[in-house]
């Protein structure tokens, strides 16, 4: 019975629907691609290994994960990097009918080397802080244990190996390979050093596998930004024919002025936190906390004026003055954005109307719900979803790129809420925290509330991705059609019909994943036709579909991590093949 029940502890119902889904993108891999596919499967070895380490370890509590989930190493682990593996699939395709220029895939290439060294490196990390610790290790984790040090030196010696063979590809062994491997090395430091950051400051707000993601994203995302910004500097750090190499292509206006305001509020608190204290220290302000419960102290006043301020100076003169840098714009981004909407004003103006009168129609609507109403809140929040489809799907088959700058400036409107709510900034701090509460859940805490920013980003993040090429029509639809038809219909569908459970312990019904995967084929049998009469030219085939929103739907069903977080990023990898 002892190898049955290791089989089974092995291959419970998340960790098969992750091997399912990276079957699937390695059967449709190209032969140029082997390298990176190989790199995937060192990637998903190792976060397997350190998944089923953590589960006989104690060693992950002192990270104080979110209480009632799983570790989700492995899907957190696996996710982006096939994310950036399917897009190197469907780039490869454009490269081939020379719809974009090689140098686009070359640095797509750097990226998905970066966020797989990335995850590699916490997965790493985390061995080192579970090993020592595990109390029912398997024979195979006592091996591990004694010789803990030889595996993971070969181990990464094979994984940068394989590595540098890839990289080498664009460029011969030598100085750039060596950049190369440099750059990639520092997103794996910078990555270790975050998510411990990250899982200290807050606590229980996260699984490991959910911090990992987030992680392994800003890291990217942050690196990102800054090689765009040296390719411009042309410092002696990057070498002209490696600028060509990387940067080859221009970036649109919308993109760079997504990527600056966005980093500039997520650093934003660390610098305004800085000020505070220097501040404080000035006026002789010696025990803030003291104060903050009164609203009305001068000095909470005083603070609070110093924060919008400096919201103002980051917002109107700095990252504008990067983005300028960047991108040379001929006038301030913020009157480029004025008159990229007014270029035409009866759409946007319109569709703008129509989602201040969504917005407010279903937040007032729902909020007296919450309050007066015995409804379960998970289904309270399942109606936000159906809004996200009422809102998004008008706007991003008309008006698609208008549809990327408003998810970048509803998402920076977040940002900013979530700052004035967790700093409790006067006056507004109190009253957000009081109506972001009517609709949290047991994945949202105190000091950190996740589930709109997730739903926000599952919906955006797709069509972001689909932005500079896209082969595949229903792609950019991944969030909508995963998050606001196919997990509401499931969950909808699931608890008040739901009989048949997919587990003891778990509450997700048979019916209901049933449910949310009729429905997402449903939605793409309707969407296809209307994308195909705007002159979209269809090249999605309906067995890799169904395989697609099969795989989506039974992750939804056995994950208990975030699901906006992981299953529209999961069905968009799975659409692009």
């Amino acid at each position: 019975m002892a190898p049955l029940s290791s089989a089974v502890s092995l291959f419970n119902g998340e960790r098969t629907v992750v091997v399912l889904f990276l079957t699937r993108i390695l059967f449709c891999i190209p032969k140029s691609l082997y390298y990176e596919s190989l790199g995937l499967c060192l990637l998903a070895l190792a976060g397997l290994f350190s998944e089923i380490s953590a589960e006989n370890s104690t060693s992950l509590i002192q990270f104080k994960p979110r209480p009632g989930a799983s570790s989700g190493i492995l899907l957190g682990a696996v996710t982006l990097p096939s994310v950036m593996l399917s897009r190197l699939i469907q780039l490869s395709r454009a490269v081939e009918s020379k719809d974009i220029e090689p140098q686009e895939l070359d640095y797509l290439i750097v990226q998905y080397w970066a966020v797989s060294a990335t995850c590699l490196a916490v997965l790493l990390f985390l061995c080192c802080c579970v090993i020592g610790h595990s109390t029912n290790a398997t024979i195979f984790l006592k091996f591990w244990r004694f010789h803990d040090k030889e595996i993971s030196l070969l181990y990464t010696a094979v994984y940068v190996s394989n590595c540098c063979f890839s990289l080498a590809r664009q460029s011969d062994f030598g100085s750039h390979l060596v950049m190369k491997l440099f750059w990639v090395f520092c997103h794996g430091l910078a990555a270790v050093r975050l998510i411990q950051h990250f899982l200290h400051t807050f606590p229980s707000c996260a699984s490991i596998g959910e911090a990992l993601l987030v992680t392994s994203g800003l890291v990217l995302y942050f690196g990102d930004m800054i090689a765009y910004t040296l390719s411009k500097l042309n410092t002696f750090l990057i070498s002209p024919e490696l600028l060509s190499e990387q940067y080859g292509f221009k970036r649109s206006e919308i993109i760079t002025i997504i990527q600056g305001f966005l980093i500039s509020l997520l650093v934003f608190p660390v610098f305004y936190g800085f000020f505070l204290r220097i501040y404080h220290q000035l006026s002789g302000w010696t025990s803030p906390q003291t104060h903050a419960a009164e609203e009305t102290d001068s000095k909470v006043i005083e603070s609070s004026l110093l924060f919008y301020a400096s919201l103002i100076v980051t917002l109107v003169v700095i990252a504008p003055a990067w983005m300028q840098f960047v991108q040379g714009f001929h006038r301030h981004p913020l009157l480029w954005i004025l008159n990229f909407v007014f270029e035409e004003p009866l759409k946007r103006l319109a569709l703008c109307i129509y989602w201040v009168s969504v917005i407010c129609a279903s937040v007032l609507r729902f909020y007296n719900i919450s309050k007066s109403s015995k409804i379960e809140r998970i289904l309270l929040r399942k109606y936000y979803h159906l809004v996200a489809v009422l809102m998004f799907s008008p706007a991003l088959i008309f008006q698609s790129s208008f549809l990327d700058l408003a998810f970048g400036a509803s998402l920076a409107v977040f940002l900013i809420l979530e700052i004035v709510r967790v700093w409790k900034i006067w006056p507004l701090g109190k009253h957000i925290n009081q109506f972001m509460n009517a609709f949290t859940d047991h994945r949202d805490s105190e000091l950190l509330i996740v589930s709109h920013f997730s739903l926000l980003l599952g919906c955006a993040l797709p069509k972001w991705l689909s932005t500079d090429f896209n082969d595949r029509p229903l792609a950019p639809f991944a969030g909508i059609l995963s998050l606001g038809i196919g997990d509401t219909m499931a969950s909808m569908v699931g608890y008040k019909y739901g009989v048949l459970r997919w587990s003891k312990t778990g509450k997700k019904t048979i019916e209901g994943t049933a449910a949310g995967i009729t429905s997402v084929l449903a939605a793409c049998s309707v969407l296809l036709p209307l994308l195909a009469s705007t002159g979209f030219i269809i090249s999605q085939h309906w067995i890799s579909l169904l395989i697609a929103v099969t795989v989506s739907g039974l992750l939804e069903a056995y994950t208990a991590q975030l699901d906006n977080a992981f299953i529209p990023l999961v069905f968009y990898s799975l659409l692009c093949l």
